[in-house]
């Protein structure tokens, strides 16, 4: 705003004297005065002087320079003014329906840019600027206020490329910002946003008191979304993948998604579900599937995914399918899927994961080429006022991380609000970039049915009783403009209804409520599988020649380019241990694991922090030219066909990451989808995604996911942050079918648990403790006919165990197995087995019975683990196999950190640890 303020301080004569000397000697001049003189020409060719009306083009200028350098004045005071309307118009816009907006200083004012009321019949050329050429400073602040104070505010003036603000600013001068449809296209916004109120109202008379979190108050994101997907067909749009909220789901379901009226009534009524393989959840959580046609016949694809009361969670769910969905189906034009987030006023101001997932949008493993973010507004959050709920001043702040530009809209308004979706769509299929759109509106009842509002808001809720529905303003307006007739709504509302009422009838013909599966299409030829299935022994058997031929291609780095010597000594190092010592180590063993998917035509994709080398610098699965960083990925350059190998360093998040690649698996189940911690603990800063969706969502929404989470685990004296995965929180939350769990320790069978994830007909998420030491360890090698001609172990037996001799047999997970047979061999005993339980869920019972009636002369069993005794996996270990409560338990103490910070005292405990599994009459 305050730009050119400094000439407000310069006496016109001063202008004339540096302006005669700037055109004889340029040069001379002062830089910045320089710049504002060369700055004359408002975007046309001619010169300042022409521009201004000095001379004619080519004559040689004869003028007073003081008188004109006053004009000049006025026209840059003029040309402030039109930039402050362009920065904080809108913060002056009608766009509260029910409250009165809060008070800006400076006002845009005249008197504020040094302009006055005898300004205001005086012509200016500044008014070229918004394409309405010479005119009255009056008519030009008319426009501005048309285009920047009404019931559309914009925030644009942040963004930093030329070409995005003047695309926004070209158009926002058409029609003045204004919406400008036939009366036919008025009477189908009046008819979805009729479809939008009588929903509410019937569901209010029907089930009342009964949780909806109703749409009343933005009734207008009905015919809102209804023309976005039109329009977006319209431009070559054909998936959309939306995440929503609770407010207004139920009818976007309906009047969007074209689910059947009928279905909702049945939940509404509290039915039992008609299958039994699942608990399901309550209505506003459901996702849908469906496909729709528009008015001029495109089809197009519509999924709303599922979500948890944690309403910004399903944001980044939401990303990941739509990015699957772009890698699977549109690689080369990918913003034929759109994804819509329609977040809550308080959630998207309060909740950190939407920072996260604004932070993915331009990110190369995240984008998905801009998403439309929609507010439904309710300007409370329960019971919290706006006030109370954020220090910014607007909800939608957060997208300005990404210089994002961000309607806000009048929701009572609805030609304004359509026409602010249809400019937000524009911008994103011009620039691949998010958008996001604040519908200003309130919440008729309280945060649900039963709630009292006015306990808290009591002035706030006196004026929304006495406040019009958007319909019945609308209509009013279209009834004033001679396009409606009165009585019109009202045969809408009776028609709509009679509607409702027959599917409530036909609901209530029906038991009990079917759910039907999301993306049904993506999951075409998966099952469903119980633990028995889960048990069964898969055939993860690969051909050793193809084997060989990938090992090549991952062994060999490209001569033409100049690698560090460190990696070409590990690449070499590398191929010596496959080709002639035949000894492959952890790295090799996930190398090759991927390569094989590959080749049966599965793509990989894996991301994390840091995953690209590996945290602990063992992966290298990029690799990097020395002098152009040029990337080189060897698993993208197998022989013959292949999938892709996707692997991405991911920005410092957990909790948004984890939500974009469980969304992503949810999308891509033929993908081996992976995310690795950066440490095992840092995943509990995605909680949230573990709890919600990873543990339940097949419980809850029949949804099958096949993410692999990789978590660092392993006692190495790194203190209480670094050691502990916390494996303990992963197991209390198994339950009979709802995932794998497995803490392998060797090469191959890390090999074979990889490729038996894509080698079965479903999928279920797999939770993998790996480890840090281990990666170099001698002893965690694998011959390659273990790769080729194994499969995967649940339990592994003590090879070395003299059965007959046996007097503890030892049951034992992870790193904490080589400790203890590295004591073993030091003590020279043999009367010590190890048994390794590789996969903890579900836990192999049978095969830990069986190994127990093997060692029949063992009269001393024990679980062994080196996690404290509350944490780790005993508790589990003792609540899935009753043998084990008569178990002697040895670990550390119990400890509210799961390690000490002392090395030393890391050290001992951990040795007291292996001391007692070789000493039973230890305290």
């Amino acid at each position: 705003m305050d730009k050119f303020s400094f000439l407000n301080a310069v006496h016109p004569s001063y202008i004339a004297e540096l302006y005669e000397k700037y055109l004889q000697y340029p040069d001379s001049v002062e830089p910045s005065w320089r710049a504002f003189f060369q700055g004359f020409d408002f975007g046309s060719e001619n010169s300042a002087q022409e521009f201004f009306g000095i001379a004619e083009p080519g004559e040689t200028p004869q003028y007073d320079v003081g008188a004109i350098c006053a004009d000049v004045i006025k026209e840059f005071q003029v040309v402030r003014l039109i930039d402050g309307y362009r920065t904080r118009g809108h913060l002056f816009t009608k766009t509260n329906p029910v409250r009165d907006r809060r008070k800006y200083e400076p006002t845009l004012a005249i008197e504020n840019f040094g302009l006055n009321q005898h300004d205001l019949k005086a012509t200016f050329r500044a008014g070229e600027i918004l394409g309405i050429g010479d005119t009255t400073l009056e008519e030009i602040i008319k426009h501005l206020e048309s285009i920047y104070c009404d019931s559309i505010g914009i925030e644009y003036m942040y963004i930093r490329k030329p070409n995005e603000i003047q695309w926004i600013q070209q158009k926002l001068n058409v029609n003045d910002n204004q919406p400008n449809f036939s009366p036919e296209h008025k009477k189908h916004i009046l008819k979805k946003l009729n479809e939008a109120v009588s929903f509410e109202s019937f569901l209010h008379t029907k089930y009342v008191g009964q949780k909806r979190f109703s749409l009343e108050g933005g009734e207008s994101l009905i015919p809102a979304l209804d023309s976005l997907i039109e329009n977006a067909a319209e431009k070559g749009v054909e998936e959309f993948v939306m995440g929503m909220a609770h407010r207004g789901r139920l009818s976007t379901l309906t009047n969007i998604f074209g689910k059947s009226a009928k279905d909702i009534f049945s939940e509404f009524d509290g039915k039992d579900y008609a299958q039994d393989i699942f608990d399901g959840d309550v209505k506003y959580h459901l996702g849908w599937t469906s496909k729709r046609k528009t008015e001029s016949g495109k089809e197009i694809n519509l999924n709303i995914a599922p979500n948890p009361s944690h309403l910004e969670t399903v944001g980044a769910v939401v990303q990941g399918i739509a990015r699957a969905k772009q890698d699977d189906h549109h690689k080369n034009n990918p913003n034929k899927v759109l994804p819509i987030i329609v977040h809550g006023d308080a959630a998207i101001a309060g909740q950190g994961i939407v920072y996260e997932i604004v932070q993915m949008a331009n990110l190369d493993g995240y984008t998905t080429q801009g998403t439309i973010h929609i507010v439904v507004n309710n300007q409370i959050g329960f019971t919290t006022n706006y006030l109370d709920a954020r220090s910014s001043i607007y909800c939608t702040d957060v997208g300005k991380v990404t210089l994002s530009p961000i309607l806000h809209v009048n929701a009572d308004d609805v030609e304004a609000v359509v026409h602010a979706m249809n400019f937000a769509l524009d911008f994103r299929m011009e620039f691949g970039r998010d958008v996001f759109i604040d519908l200003l509106g309130y919440r008729k009842y309280g945060h649900n049915e039963g709630d009292e509002p006015r306990f808290t808001q009591p002035k706030l809720y006196k004026a929304i009783a006495k406040h019009d529905n958007p319909r019945d303003i609308y209509a009013e307006k279209l009834i004033a403009e001679g396009i409606i007739e009165k009585g019109y709504t009202d045969k809408l509302e009776q028609e709509y209804k009679d509607k409702l009422e027959e599917n409530l009838e036909d609901s209530r013909k029906e038991d009990k409520t079917t759910i039907t599966p999301f993306m049904k299409d993506e999951w075409e030829g998966y099952d469903y599988a119980e633990e028995d299935k889960m048990m069964k022994m898969v055939n993860t058997k690969f051909d050793l020649k193809k084997l060989d031929e990938i090992a090549t291609a991952i062994t060999q780095l490209p001569k033409d380019k100049k690698f560090l010597k460190k990696i070409a000594r590990l690449i070499e190092a590398r191929h010596q241990m496959y080709f002639e010592d035949n000894k492959l180590d952890w790295a090799m063993g996930e190398l090759l694991a991927y390569g094989t998917l590959l080749k049966e035509g599965h793509d990989v994709r894996m991301s994390g922090q840091d995953v690209e080398r590996g945290t602990f610098s063992h992966r290298h699965a990029v690799i990097k030219v020395e002098d152009s960083e040029e990337e080189v990925v060897l698993l993208n350059n197998l022989q013959g066909d292949q999938g892709q190998f996707y692997i991405f360093n991911s920005l410092l998040s957990e909790y948004g990451v984890v939500g974009f690649d469980y969304g992503y698996s949810m999308a891509s189940p033929n993908s081996l989808t992976l995310w690795e911690a950066q440490f095992g603990d840092f995943s509990n800063g995605a909680q949230i995604m573990i709890d919600q969706y990873i543990s339940a969502a097949e419980d809850k929404w029949k949804l099958q996911n096949g993410l692999v989470m990789l978590l660092p685990h392993g006692y190495e004296g790194q203190g209480a942050e670094h050691s502990s995965a916390r494996m303990e929180r992963y197991l209390q939350l198994c339950a009979t079918d709802n995932m794998f769990v497995a803490d392998v320790t060797t090469p191959a069978n890390l090999f074979h648990l990889f490729r038996r994830q894509m080698k079965v007909d479903y999928r279920k998420p797999l939770i993998v403790f790996t480890p840090k030491s281990l990666l170099r360890h001698p002893k965690v090698v694998s011959t390659k006919e273990e790769f080729a001609n194994g499969s995967f172990q649940m339990l592994i037996d003590d090879a070395e165990a003299k059965v007959a001799k046996v007097k503890t047999l030892v049951f034992v997970s992870g790193k904490f197995y080589y400790d203890l047979i590295e004591k073993r061999e030091e003590l020279k005993r043999d009367d010590v087995a190890f048994v390794r339980v590789e996969q903890l869920f579900p836990l192999p019972t049978d095969a830990m019975k069986k190994i127990i009636k093997k060692y029949k002369n063992a009269d001393d069993l024990v679980w062994a683990q080196e996690e404290p005794k509350n944490m780790g996996a005993y508790s589990h270990i003792m609540m899935h196999f009753e043998e084990a409560r008569d178990f002697r338990v040895c670990s550390r103490k119990m400890y509210a950190a799961p390690a000490a910070g002392s090395t030393v005292r890391s050290k001992a405990r951990h040795a007291k640890v292996i001391e007692n599994v070789f000493d039973k009459d230890m305290d």
